[in-house]
């Protein structure tokens, strides 16, 4: 849907602005030049007739730049985001063994999920910068310093209407807003692939043999050293005040003996 958005309302884009030349002699004004423009914006191919207001000839101009190759790059890596969403969530729905078998599905979805996210970066700053400039091109006060009847002060060159670029710069922010999608999904896609798999088992494995390790180093829970007294079997032994050693077990004591 984003991607969808995002060529929608650049390569569907078309406007236009209309200028005012008004003439010393009021025979040879022109109140209403109206210039139209669209994707993929080559403005240097598009023509319009102005006003020399000396006599009645006119003269043919046209607009200033061509900045087609950063509008259609943008179009053109939308479209492709849209037909590889499309088809991957085909694969996900009904060919999900397929595409963990092997772990070949994952790994190539990985690769191009990056390989998007970068491709919508650098599609979105371009576009950005070329629609920046088209505005530039297109502004009508810029627009009549190209008219030779503008630059005499005996006539006056009004702006009538500006273009509306509403939707170009929507087109800028979905692209941005595509970026943002597409490296997100980087993380769950990566989930999917057999390096984190790998990565998990490493980390456990390292944490089974620093326990290993641990319990290895000569601590026992049921044996103490001598100054205890105290044996597995449950026993344990004192010397009482005649010198005689008594042996306990755990009902009370069990047997006697002298000690020399």
């Amino acid at each position: 849907l984003f991607a969808i958005f995002a060529f929608a309302t650049c390569g569907g884009y078309s406007g236009g602005l209309r200028l005012s030349v008004d003439c010393a002699n009021k025979s040879e004004s022109d109140l209403s030049i109206d210039i139209a423009f669209a994707y993929p914006f080559r403005l240097h191919q598009v023509n319009f007739d102005a006003p020399t207001c000396e006599g009645k000839r006119r003269e043919k101009l046209s607009l200033i730049g061509d900045f087609s190759s950063s509008a259609e790059f943008f179009v053109t890596i939308a479209v492709f985001a849209f037909l590889y969403s499309l088809a991957a969530t085909v694969v996900y729905i009904f060919f999900q063994n397929k595409y963990r078998e092997n772990n070949r599905g994952p790994l190539i979805d990985f690769i191009v999920t990056v390989v998007f996210s970068f491709l919508w970066l650098v599609s979105s700053s371009a576009w950005a910068k070329g629609l920046s400039d088209v505005k530039i091109a297109t502004d009508p006060d810029e627009v009549l310093l190209l008219m030779s009847a503008c630059k005499q002060q005996s006539n006056k060159c009004l702006p009538v209407r500006s273009p509306v670029m509403s939707s170009l710069n929507t087109s800028v922010v979905f692209g941005f807003l595509n970026f943002i999608l597409w490296a997100g999904n980087i993380w769950f896609v990566f989930k999917e692939t057999g390096w984190h798999s790998s990565g998990q088992r490493h980390a456990a494995d390292a944490m089974e043999k620093q326990s290993s390790g641990y319990n290895q180093g000569g601590y026992n829970q049921d044996s103490y050293g001598p100054a205890g007294g105290y044996n597995q079997q449950g026993s344990y032994g004192q010397v009482d005040e005649y010198g005689q050693s008594q042996s306990y077990g755990q009902s009370g004591p069990t047997s006697f003996s002298n000690q020399i």
